[in-house]
């Protein structure tokens, strides 16, 4: 069993920066990857972004791409999103993700995090 929790969101005028943190615990030994998710008022979940454990490996959506950066820190058992230049168009709820594969550049979750809100004013 996997338990992830996400920290670091808020409210933040457009242009602002903010990063969230997701804190994984539990056995990894299942886990490949780690990503984030975003849901916005009214729409499906979509991936952000993800990172292979290793760190070597990571994808971006276009909406996101050169503006959020993913990190890990292994030894801290730790995922960040690092957010920069947001938008109105960035507010949702955002979601920690750990899964055991990628394919098509998108995380395949198995487990997911409660999720911390993020909203940019403009």
């Amino acid at each position: 069993q996997v338990l992830l929790a996400e920290s670091g969101g808020g409210l933040v005028q457009a242009g602002e920066s903010l990063r969230l943190s997701c804190a994984k615990s539990g056995s990894t030994n299942d886990i490949y990857a780690m990503g984030w998710f975003r849901q916005a008022p009214g729409k499906e979940r979509e991936s952000v972004a993800c990172i292979t454990w290793s760190g070597r490996i990571s994808y971006y959506a276009d909406a996101v791409k050169g503006r959020f950066t993913i990190s890990r820190d292994n030894d801290k058992n730790e995922v960040y999103l690092q957010m920069n230049s947001t938008k109105p168009e960035d507010t949702a709820v955002y979601y920690c993700a750990a899964g055991s594969s990628i394919q098509g550049g998108t995380l395949i979750p198995t487990y997911w995090g409660q999720g911390t809100l993020v909203t940019v004013s403009s």
